[in-house]
């Protein structure tokens, strides 16, 4: 009853204060009929985490809404003035995706921090994420704001927020903020009265500047000018892709492109697809059907914001299979790598990174090229903050993660599809300039480094009681880890949280020498990795499994890759995951 009554207090806030008609009508009409989303609404307010907002959208403390996204841009605005106090004025740079409202809500930041005396950036239409990261570097911007829900549903939206290197903004920075955003309790703390004059339409000539140095990445123009009609079918997944990537492939100088024309068009109800996310396969089926029609070689998918890529190539059987952002990752860092190996474009010094949930497939193929590797905690922002540390002392080739996140170059500090989509071709391109394609390259990789495969479950529990069901599924695994996984003995923990690394059989201990993360890895005796997080930006606890057996010969690929994918069932049986 005491949770209740917490309730209702806070939704009358909303009653008395100073709120537009439109949201007192709506939560009036919470409190008299719908009890439960009232709760959801109020019963906390919206987190600004680590890599800023994102929530349902409608009103209430709990939802992305005009109030909500004011309140936090003007915790942010404040931490920015603290920072940058002889600036004058603090630079910021801001643009939005498909998503419903994500322009809207963009204006509002906008308005906010030109309210503040800042020179605002505003991007004239929906871009990709990268781009902003990359407008934050190349207009010497102190800050930005990416206003997107990435790949979560249609009633999802949310912001990114970024420093001035144009990565998301990771300790202290991060941690700063949220406690500048925690002080804003009312929005009449918030300058709402924008001042026009301090923003600034951006769009077409950072397009080219943009393209301009995506272009430049380009290892292999003459393979493409003789693979020029290779087909490529693309779907920008109702996102905005559809701004940059046609256009990027087609100045790399392919002329056989098509895109899902249903899917071309940005609209924030995805209508086409259950969920506008490349790593589920049912959002690419659409996209396959018209490959399958047309007996394109490539499919490329890119989510609402453009800052993640999922693909399909024909196997063997010349079906188009989906690969996951693993396999996805070997491609792209061994085409790269071998490139410039070929070129003599390596010195010695270069590096490459990725995250503890990604396949290890990517240090082993580093290894072979005398390429550093770097491991990282998981998010981009990670991978952008290694980069910065060895900039001056080492030359970052390619970073990425296994949730289909990858970056080329230095120039954009956090994953980019539009650059990832461009060289991802330009390897189908230079593979098919000797008579082979993607799927023989990874069969090829596999063959010289071992058959890394690897799956994920992610467990969904919504609202409150769902996050405190998160939370008590990682208290039991610390507490009673698990001692046997199908069969095979843990040997090893790795705690992330507690930053310690424990030899089961022995006790002993080792220090982990990231940053705290609430993330668990099970090393099991058989070579298994299972690693367990729970998403930081959504309702849910993510598995991930790693397996590993020799492929000695083509005509065993099948047969190994259904031992691998058995001893994954085994394991998600074993841990009683379905």
């Amino acid at each position: 009853m005491e949770k209740e009554s917490t309730v209702l207090e806070r939704a009358q806030l909303w009653l008395s204060g100073s709120f537009d008609d439109a949201t007192k009508e709506a939560v009036k009409k919470l409190i008299e009929t719908n009890p439960a989303e009232l709760t959801d609404s109020f019963y906390r307010d919206l987190e600004f985490g680590t890599g800023g907002l994102r929530g349902i959208m409608g009103v209430g403390t709990n939802r992305m809404n005009k109030y909500t996204v004011g309140m936090a841009t003007q915790g942010l605005a404040n931490y920015l003035i603290m920072m940058f106090p002889s600036l004058n004025p603090i630079k910021m740079a801001i643009s939005y995706d498909s998503r419903n409202n994500s322009k809207y809500f963009a204006g509002i930041v906008a308005e906010v921090f030109s309210a503040n005396g800042f020179k605002v950036f505003l991007f004239d239409d929906l871009r990709p994420t990268p781009e902003l990261s990359f407008a934050i570097r190349e207009l010497g911007c102190q800050s930005g704001v990416m206003v997107t829900a990435s790949h979560n549903p249609k009633e999802y939206n949310g912001y990114k927020a970024y420093w001035d290197d144009g990565a998301q903004m990771i300790a202290p920075h991060d941690e700063n903020v949220i406690k500048e955003v925690q002080k804003i309790t009312s929005i009449d703390d918030v300058k709402w009265s924008g001042k026009k004059e301090n923003i600034i339409s951006i769009g077409a000539e950072i397009d080219r500047k943009y393209l301009s140095r995506v272009k430049a990445l380009s290892l292999s123009p003459e393979a493409i000018s003789r693979q020029k009609m290779l087909k490529i079918v693309y779907t920008p997944l109702h996102g905005c892709g559809r701004k940059l990537v046609p256009d990027i492939l087609s100045d790399f100088g392919f002329e056989n492109i098509h895109m899902v024309k249903e899917q071309a068009i940005a609209d924030g109800n995805f209508p086409t697809v259950h969920s506008p996310n490349p790593e589920e396969h049912d959002a690419l089926d659409m996209a396959i059907k018209l490959a399958e029609d047309l007996h394109a070689d490539l499919v490329m998918a890119t989510d609402p914001d453009a800052d993640r890529v999922g693909i399909a190539v024909r196997n063997h059987k010349n079906t188009m299979i989906l690969l996951n952002g693993n396999q996805t990752a070997a491609l792209l860092f061994y085409y790269i790598l071998n490139r410039w190996k070929e070129l003599g474009k390596l010195r010695g010094n270069e590096f490459i990174v990725s995250t503890i949930v990604t396949t290890k497939l990517l240090s082993a193929i580093a290894r072979s090229f005398g390429v550093e590797y770097f491991e990282c905690l998981t998010g981009f922002k990670f991978i952008a903050d290694v980069i910065r540390q060895n900039e001056s002392k080492k030359n970052y080739i390619v970073g990425g993660e296994e949730s289909y996140g990858y970056l080329i170059g230095n120039f954009v500090r956090d994953k980019d599809a539009v650059s990832a989509c461009a060289l991802i071709a330009e390897a189908a391109a230079w593979m098919a300039d000797k008579g082979n394609s993607l799927f023989d390259l990874l069969v090829e990789i596999y063959q010289k480094y071992g058959f890394y495969k690897e799956g994920l479950i992610s467990v969904i529990r919504k609202g409150k009681s769902g996050a405190e069901e998160i939370q008590q599924m990682m208290m039991n695994y610390r507490k009673t880890p698990p001692a046997i996984i199908n069969n095979s003995r843990v040997i090893i923990i790795k705690d992330y949280l507690l930053l310690k690394e424990t030899e089961v059989a022995t006790g002993h201990e080792k220090p982990i020498k990231l940053p705290k993360s609430n993330v668990l890895q099970f090393i099991l005796e058989d070579g298994s990795i299972i690693s367990v997080r729970p998403s930081g930006t959504e309702p849910k606890i993510k598995f991930y499994f790693g397996v590993l057996e020799k492929l000695s010969d083509l005509s065993e690929f099948e047969k190994t890759e259904q031992r691998l994918d058995e001893k994954i069932a085994g394991i998600i049986a074993s841990m009683k995951l379905k």
